[in-house]
């Protein structure tokens, strides 16, 4: 789930721009699900783009839902908050839980992304310590975890917006380089084949994970001066990260056909400049999104020790501890394709379509009309269906892959 929130809420509530906001929202669409389109669009064949552009609706729409959700009750703030109008307590448990997973282990995936990205770049990369002998990926995913804490410790999110600013450049930026890379050195050459029944749950689930950003906008809506046209930012921001997705799926697929590896900065002829842009920019990228993703799962634990909430050391010392346990799934588990499906596959498709849909079923139910009911439910089955056979698939090859891993 991409959360590269609007923070201005926090403290300048209702007074952003229309442009402010579409670009926050398009900033928070557009994610490193980027990077692993090519692959997506390879597990499925060319057809899987249909799913891909039916995936990005049914987001959507979800999010239209989330709006008329907090539109019914104007004390609505959060996304934890329309589960809890929607069906009590038990809602908002729900609801968070699911978000708290899903955000845990999307930052997990950007520490493996950053380690594949560097080892990529120095493949020669390796720490001897006490005759304690640490590999290249592991060294880097460490070292980038060390580099990001001071962000973490930062629970000031106006100063992290900034940082976040950079998502649609650098995504436009990414796809400009393979682009270059395409043209001057690799070509277009590969046909690649229309349908792949078999790899259309894993595609599935990566289109799903790169719409993951619903949770995020009840906070982009509520900071919003003119609350009425953000239905036309959801539209526009999802338009534009479609486009980006489909330009870079079908570029990848072309340049490598089926042998395009789960990110494609992992394909690229490393010698060429085009394609060191590529991989520097895409390690910029997860850098801008960390520290606010982060927020509200160390602000969920926080709360779990309410004696200490307002302790400043005791906070450093427990958001250390978080990315040091990320550090060890992420050692664990070096397998970003896998990972990434999985968690939009279980948690992506329950936080942007099974809970918009249900929550509006149950607030609205006096006020709707019963074609768009029948409608919801078809996207609730939908979601299921991703959730289901994403989840066998990806962890299926989530377990072959680490029992491969640790053989060798």
């Amino acid at each position: 789930m991409e959360l590269e929130a609007n923070i201005e809420s926090s403290n300048e509530q209702g007074k952003t721009s229309f442009l402010k906001t579409l670009f926050n929202g398009t900033n928070a669409i557009i994610g490193v699900g980027i990077l692993s389109m090519p692959y997506a669009l390879a597990s499925g064949g060319w057809l899987s783009l249909i799913l891909l552009i039916a995936i990005s609706g049914a987001a959507c729409y979800s999010g239209l839902l989330t709006k008329r959700c907090m539109d019914m009750n104007p004390k609505i703030k959060t996304y934890d908050e329309i589960g809890e109008y929607a069906f009590g307590k038990i809602g908002k448990t729900v609801v968070s839980i699911v978000l708290y997973v899903d955000l845990y282990l999307v930052l997990t995936g950007y520490l493996i992304l950053e380690g594949d990205n560097l080892h990529n770049l120095f493949p020669k990369m390796n720490i001897h310590f006490h005759g304690i002998s640490i590999g290249g990926r592991q060294s880097f995913v460490a070292i980038v975890a060390v580099s990001l804490l001071p962000t973490v410790w930062l629970d000031n999110l106006s100063i992290l917006a900034y940082i976040s600013a950079t998502g649609v450049l650098s995504a436009l930026v990414i796809i400009g380089s393979i682009l270059w890379v395409g043209i001057d050195e690799v070509g277009f050459h590969n046909n690649g084949e229309l349908f792949n029944w078999k790899g259309v749950p894993t595609a599935m689930s990566l289109f799903m994970f790169s719409y993951s950003a619903n949770p995020v906008f009840p906070t982009l809506y509520t900071s919003m001066q003119k609350k009425h046209h953000f239905s036309k930012v959801l539209l526009i921001g999802f338009l534009s990260a479609t486009l980006c997705y489909i330009s870079m799926a079908i570029l990848g697929y072309l340049m490598f056909g089926s042998t395009i590896q789960s990110q494609i900065t992992l394909n690229l002829p490393i010698h060429e400049l085009s394609s060191k842009i590529a991989v520097y920019t895409a390690w910029i990228t997860p850098l801008s999104k960390y520290a606010l993703m982060m927020e509200p799962v160390a602000a969920t634990t926080e709360s779990w020790f309410p004696k200490y909430q307002k302790n400043r050391g005791f906070k450093i010392l427990l958001r250390t501890i978080i990315v040091a346990t990320q550090v060890i799934v992420a050692v664990t588990v070096p397998f970003f394709g896998s990972l990434m499906s999985l968690v939009g596959a279980l948690l992506s498709a329950t936080a942007s379509i099974t809970i918009p849909c249900l929550c509006y079923l149950k607030i609205s139910k006096n006020s709707r009309r019963s074609v768009e009911s029948l409608f919801i439910m078809l996207l609730i089955l939908l979601s299921i269906v991703i959730v289901g056979l994403g989840t066998y698939t990806s962890l299926r090859s989530l377990i072959k892959d680490t029992i491969r891993h640790h053989s060798h």
